[in-house]
């Protein structure tokens, strides 16, 4: 029997004490046989498959960085400092918060749910 999305349970893992990934950093663990990015954003937690749709790349591992924006040729602004991850092999840039792909909005990363609990960092995948 084959299970349905709906019927999988999630699992609860403990990945770091809240202390040992300090705001702007991040780290990649393994849950379940699955590399996973954790990130500190100002003191809120958000998880992402260490995997780039494009090319299977360690998307994890890119850097971090402010959204670009422009109003036109000559003014560029930078917004959401720290939220944005750039896939190191090609630069795909995504959402670290949504795990949404900045360039179509058909395509994301998949996420997980990360809470704080006794100080600790857990997320459930």
């Amino acid at each position: 029997m084959t299970k349905t999305k709906s019927s999988m349970k999630t699992k609860r893992h403990v990945l770091a004490r809240v202390d040992e990934i300090k705001p702007g950093e991040r780290r990649v663990v393994e849950v379940d046989g699955r590399e996973i990015g954790v990130f500190n954003l100002n003191g809120e937690f958000y998880a992402l498959l260490n995997y780039c749709p494009h090319r299977a790349g360690p998307l994890c591992h890119g850097r971090v960085r402010p959204l670009v924006t422009a109003e036109n040729v000559t003014q560029v602004a930078y917004e959401r400092e720290g939220e944005i991850l750039k896939c190191p092999w090609h630069q795909w840039e995504f959402d670290i918060k949504t795990g949404q792909a900045l360039f179509d909005a058909r395509l994301r990363v998949k996420s997980y749910r990360v809470g704080v609990e006794a100080g600790e960092v857990v997320i459930y995948a």
